[in-house]
């Protein structure tokens, strides 16, 4: 199918099965910015609700943005760590530390981990680029803010020697190198797009990636910083050079009213909405749907209900994307949060795009963060069959007559179950379930099941729970 830059062409484009089958993907934050690596600790709830500022923000890869708000702690910390140091003397040391990286064996963890695809950020709201970029910067000074190693190049290579799919992030939105200006809030972010030059230099590096690495995932953040017209051309023209890549939903272009809220009564009275806006509705959420995309992308969130249009959960292993080396254990997530967060997106036609943060000085993916990902390699090697492949059952969610959450998921006419917990003794009751029979997936032994009341499935293993905090069954037709 050939696609024309029009709407009605570009919605046209279908999610292909390979992205709705894959469940997992490794999502990369990696910049000059992993280098220094300190952001303060604590959720970003607060600055999704507007009730603080960027300053605070926990996200370690807005280092730059941060350094530059007087009284915030990234300033303080830098003061005291670095002195007057500039940001953009950091980049020597990341280049420096790609001596030590091995693209192979970052693939080979994701691979491990059960990943289906890996997004690599490529260029941040910092105007870094991890590949040797030939579009010129209009700005000198900013020439050679690349890695001068094709990072994005090796990894789309190692990766796809494992058989994973792999995609390119691009900050479409944001560049520190065209406009400098602090953000303070959010409107300051969403106002923060640059003027002419950048629109054109962002649509030249797009393509460029697209040419280079034909990505199978075109991430962008924030939003576009040119008019619709522009923006349906390059989408075209990556859907006729990649006819199976998928493209997220932060593809909002530049509109009339973004110069407007720079005055600052404007200003002032955009955020009181946006805050009041973000408190009504719990939180960031999914960000506006612009008029063409493929899929949700909700941050650090999720949705109660199954949803018609495929997402993906967007989340650090920690509160950060980027490495954050002021992080403690106890701020990274659990086994149990992680899985059971993992089954319960899949049930309502999710995916879980989790990050990874490598360290900047020396290329390497932190232990603590690699354990995690081996949790989640651990638990599809067992129960993998009831989450690759799978779509939505009638109804995403349930509970035991013991009080234990469950999720569903389906593959065709088969349907699974996943016990969230690990009930007390042998026997498990699933409430208002239309079968009669089972098959223990993590396991190999017998499952004794009964119909009990109006349709409860009692079921006795013969053979202890496994230590996984979530258990998966196939729910079998019998009497």
């Amino acid at each position: 199918m050939h696609f024309e830059p029009t709407l009605e062409s570009l919605r046209s484009h279908q999610v292909p099965s390979w992205y709705h089958d894959a469940k997992l993907g490794i999502f990369i934050h990696w910049s000059v910015s992993s280098v220094p690596a300190f952001a303060p600790r604590g959720g970003i709830e607060a600055i999704f609700a507007g009730e603080a500022e960027q300053g605070d923000s926990p996200y370690s890869e807005w280092y730059w943005n941060s350094l530059k708000l007087p009284g915030s702690a990234v300033a303080e910390h830098h003061r005291k760590t670095y002195g007057d140091r500039p940001y953009e003397t950091f980049a020597d040391d990341f280049r420096a530390g790609l001596a030590q990286w091995r693209p192979e064996s970052w693939a080979e963890h994701f691979e491990r981990a059960g990943a289906g695809y890996v997004v690599l950020v490529t260029k941040h709201h910092d105007g870094f680029c991890l590949w040797p970029s030939e579009v010129p910067h209009p700005n000198p000074r900013w020439k050679d803010w690349n890695t001068g190693r094709d990072v994005v190049g090796e990894l789309a290579t190692a990766v796809r020697a494992r058989g994973l799919r792999f995609g390119t992030y691009y900050s479409g939105g944001l560049d520190w190198t065209f406009d400098d200006r602090p953000l303070q809030g959010l409107v300051d972010v969403v106002t923060g797009m640059p003027d002419a030059p950048y629109p054109d230099y962002a649509a030249a590096q797009v393509r460029e990636l697209v040419e280079r690495v034909a990505p199978d995932v075109l991430w962008n953040d924030i939003s576009w910083p040119d008019v619709k017209e522009q923006l349906w051309t390059v989408l075209a023209d990556y859907y006729n050079a990649v006819p199976e890549g998928v493209i997220n939903d932060r593809w909002l272009t530049r509109s009339w009213w973004v110069p407007v809220l720079r005055f600052p009564p404007v200003l002032r009275l955009a955020e009181w909405l946006l805050a009041r806006q973000l408190k009504k509705q719990g939180g960031l959420g999914a960000p506006p749907p612009p008029p063409v995309y493929d899929y949700r992308t909700p941050e650090y969130t999720s949705f109660d209900e199954i949803q018609s249009r495929k997402w993906e959960c967007v989340r650090g292993i920690d509160q950060s994307f980027g490495y954050n080396r002021n992080s403690l254990p106890e701020d990274f997530l659990t086994r149990q949060d992680l899985i059971h967060s993992f089954v319960d997106i899949v049930s309502k036609n999710g995916n879980l795009l989790l990050n990874v943060g490598p360290r900047g000085e020396d290329a390497q993916i932190p232990e603590i963060q690699l354990e995690r990902l081996a949790w989640l390699g651990s638990f599809l090697e067992t129960s993998g069959e009831a989450i690759r492949g799978t779509r939505p059952w009638t109804r995403a969610e349930g509970r035991t007559r013991e009080g234990l959450p469950v999720r569903f998921t389906s593959r065709g006419d088969r349907v699974f179950a996943f016990v969230l917990g690990t009930p007390e003794g042998r026997v498990v009751t699933l409430v208002d379930v239309p079968f009669g029979g089972a098959r223990r997936l993590d396991r190999a032994g017998q499952v004794a099941a009964r119909r009990e009341g109006d349709g409860d499935l009692r079921l006795e293993v013969g053979e202890a729970w496994s230590e996984q905090p979530a258990h998966a069954f196939e729910l079998l037709p019998g009497s």
